[in-house]
Protein backbone atom coordinates (compact mmCIF):
# COMPACT_ATOMS: atom_id res chain seq x y z
CA UNK A 1 0.00 0.00 0.00
CA UNK A 2 2.57 2.61 0.54
CA UNK A 3 4.95 1.60 -2.57
CA UNK A 4 1.85 2.67 -4.25
CA UNK A 5 1.02 5.51 -2.37
CA UNK A 6 4.28 6.65 -2.89
CA UNK A 7 3.93 6.21 -7.63
CA UNK A 8 0.33 7.95 -7.08
CA UNK A 9 1.74 10.96 -4.73
CA UNK A 10 3.62 12.68 -7.84
CA UNK A 11 0.54 12.06 -10.12
CA UNK A 12 -1.58 13.84 -6.99
CA UNK A 13 0.17 16.39 -6.14
CA UNK A 14 2.93 17.63 -9.16
CA UNK A 15 5.97 18.96 -9.05
CA UNK A 16 6.63 22.41 -10.13
CA UNK A 17 9.88 21.51 -11.60
CA UNK A 18 8.14 20.01 -14.28
CA UNK A 19 8.06 23.29 -15.90
CA UNK A 20 11.51 24.66 -17.49
CA UNK A 21 10.09 28.22 -17.43
CA UNK A 22 7.32 30.02 -15.71
CA UNK A 23 6.54 32.72 -17.86
CA UNK A 24 3.63 34.66 -18.42
CA UNK A 25 1.52 33.60 -21.24
CA UNK A 26 0.37 35.56 -24.86
CA UNK A 27 -3.22 36.15 -25.02
CA UNK A 28 -4.78 36.73 -28.19
CA UNK A 29 -6.54 39.64 -29.16
CA UNK A 30 -8.34 39.69 -32.93
CA UNK A 31 -9.55 42.07 -35.03
CA UNK A 32 -12.24 41.98 -37.60
CA UNK A 33 -12.38 44.16 -40.52
CA UNK A 34 -14.76 44.73 -43.18
CA UNK A 35 -11.60 45.97 -46.04
CA UNK A 36 -8.35 45.70 -46.63
CA UNK A 37 -7.89 49.66 -45.67
CA UNK A 38 -6.43 51.10 -42.46
CA UNK A 39 -5.39 49.09 -39.18
CA UNK A 40 -7.80 47.48 -37.16
CA UNK A 41 -8.62 49.44 -34.19
CA UNK A 42 -11.06 47.12 -32.43
CA UNK A 43 -8.90 44.88 -31.18
CA UNK A 44 -10.73 42.37 -28.56
CA UNK A 45 -9.93 39.38 -26.28
CA UNK A 46 -10.31 36.22 -28.54
CA UNK A 47 -12.55 33.20 -26.07
CA UNK A 48 -12.03 35.49 -22.72
CA UNK A 49 -12.76 33.34 -19.78
CA UNK A 50 -16.07 33.88 -17.85
CA UNK A 51 -15.79 36.65 -15.15
CA UNK A 52 -18.11 34.26 -12.47
CA UNK A 53 -18.89 30.23 -12.85
CA UNK A 54 -21.81 28.52 -10.65
CA UNK A 55 -20.88 25.34 -8.84
CA UNK A 56 -22.58 23.29 -10.97
CA UNK A 57 -20.92 24.90 -14.17
CA UNK A 58 -17.32 24.46 -12.42
CA UNK A 59 -18.16 20.80 -11.42
CA UNK A 60 -19.25 19.99 -14.76
CA UNK A 61 -16.30 21.62 -16.07
CA UNK A 62 -13.68 19.25 -14.32
CA UNK A 63 -16.03 16.40 -16.46
CA UNK A 64 -16.84 17.92 -19.74
CA UNK A 65 -15.00 20.49 -20.94
CA UNK A 66 -13.71 20.50 -24.75
CA UNK A 67 -13.75 24.16 -25.70
CA UNK A 68 -11.37 24.57 -22.50
CA UNK A 69 -9.14 22.43 -23.64
CA UNK A 70 -9.58 23.87 -27.01
CA UNK A 71 -8.30 27.06 -25.92
CA UNK A 72 -5.25 25.60 -24.14
CA UNK A 73 -4.24 24.03 -27.17
CA UNK A 74 -4.48 27.76 -28.81
CA UNK A 75 -2.30 28.98 -25.89
CA UNK A 76 0.27 26.45 -26.31
CA UNK A 77 0.11 27.71 -30.40
CA UNK A 78 0.75 30.94 -29.81
CA UNK A 79 3.55 30.70 -27.16
CA UNK A 80 5.12 28.44 -30.05
CA UNK A 81 4.44 31.27 -32.31
CA UNK A 82 5.64 34.21 -29.76
CA UNK A 83 8.89 32.17 -29.46
CA UNK A 84 9.57 31.19 -32.99
CA UNK A 85 7.37 32.13 -36.31
CA UNK A 86 5.97 29.07 -36.49
CA UNK A 87 3.35 28.43 -39.71
CA UNK A 88 1.83 25.54 -38.10
CA UNK A 89 1.01 27.45 -35.16
CA UNK A 90 -0.10 30.41 -36.92
CA UNK A 91 -2.42 28.16 -39.38
CA UNK A 92 -3.90 26.60 -36.42
CA UNK A 93 -5.01 29.93 -34.57
CA UNK A 94 -6.30 31.59 -37.87
CA UNK A 95 -8.25 28.09 -38.99
CA UNK A 96 -10.19 28.33 -35.49
CA UNK A 97 -10.28 32.24 -35.27
CA UNK A 98 -12.72 31.45 -38.64
CA UNK A 99 -14.19 28.92 -37.03
CA UNK A 100 -15.36 30.52 -34.39
CA UNK A 101 -16.44 33.86 -36.19
CA UNK A 102 -17.07 32.84 -39.94
CA UNK A 103 -18.94 35.38 -42.06
CA UNK A 104 -17.59 38.10 -44.49
CA UNK A 105 -14.45 40.72 -44.12
CA UNK A 106 -10.98 40.06 -43.10
CA UNK A 107 -9.35 38.79 -39.78
CA UNK A 108 -5.96 39.82 -37.68
CA UNK A 109 -4.75 38.71 -34.83
CA UNK A 110 -2.04 39.41 -32.08
CA UNK A 111 -0.29 38.28 -29.60
CA UNK A 112 0.07 40.28 -26.27
CA UNK A 113 1.98 40.13 -22.68
CA UNK A 114 0.78 42.19 -20.21
CA UNK A 115 3.59 43.66 -17.81
CA UNK A 116 3.40 45.64 -14.61
CA UNK A 117 6.10 48.42 -15.39
CA UNK A 118 5.97 51.58 -12.49
CA UNK A 119 2.46 50.54 -10.81
CA UNK A 120 0.93 50.62 -14.51
CA UNK A 121 -0.57 47.59 -16.41
CA UNK A 122 1.25 47.42 -19.94
CA UNK A 123 0.37 45.50 -22.74
CA UNK A 124 3.69 44.38 -25.32
CA UNK A 125 2.83 43.16 -28.67
CA UNK A 126 4.74 39.87 -29.35
CA UNK A 127 3.26 39.04 -32.97
CA UNK A 128 1.22 40.70 -35.43
CA UNK A 129 -0.35 38.29 -37.79
CA UNK A 130 -0.79 39.22 -41.60
CA UNK A 131 -4.64 39.91 -42.66
CA UNK A 132 -6.24 37.09 -43.49
CA UNK A 133 -9.89 36.95 -45.64
CA UNK A 134 -12.39 35.52 -43.02
CA UNK A 135 -14.12 33.03 -45.47
CA UNK A 136 -16.73 30.54 -43.90
CA UNK A 137 -15.32 27.39 -43.49
CA UNK A 138 -16.41 23.77 -42.61
CA UNK A 139 -17.24 22.38 -39.60
CA UNK A 140 -14.02 20.91 -37.75
CA UNK A 141 -12.38 18.10 -38.91
CA UNK A 142 -14.71 18.09 -42.41
CA UNK A 143 -11.79 19.69 -44.24
CA UNK A 144 -9.49 17.27 -43.41
CA UNK A 145 -11.58 14.68 -44.85
CA UNK A 146 -11.94 16.17 -48.22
Amino acid sequence: MLQTLKFLLPALIPSWRFFDVIAPSPRIEIAVKRSEDGAPENWREFRPRPQALTLNQMLGRMIWNPRWNESLFLMSCAERLAKDDEHFARQEIIRRIKRDLGGEGFIQFRLIFHARESGEIIKHIAYLSPLEPLEPLEPFGREAAI
